[in-house]
């Protein structure tokens, strides 16, 4: 038996209008604004994301990304 955290869904991309939180500088990637500034058009999911796109305040990487709440 486990005692810790399940985890659900752990290889499926969040629904494509969640909101993801940089987990470095709390930077919020909102798919409805997209990111301008890194060629981004609005309405792209963050699973959409190109593979070479990071966090445009701090530089993380995708990975640090969680959803925001």
């Amino acid at each position: 038996m486990s005692a810790g955290f399940e985890r659900n869904a752990v290889d499926q991309p969040p629904p494509a209008d969640t909101r993801m939180e940089c987990g470095i500088c709390w930077y919020i990637y909102d798919p409805d604004r997209g990111d301008a500034d890194g060629g981004v058009a609005p309405g792209t999911a963050f699973a959409d994301l190109p593979e070479h796109w990071a966090c445009p305040c701090c530089d993380a990487p995708r990975e640090r990304f969680l959803r925001s709440i």
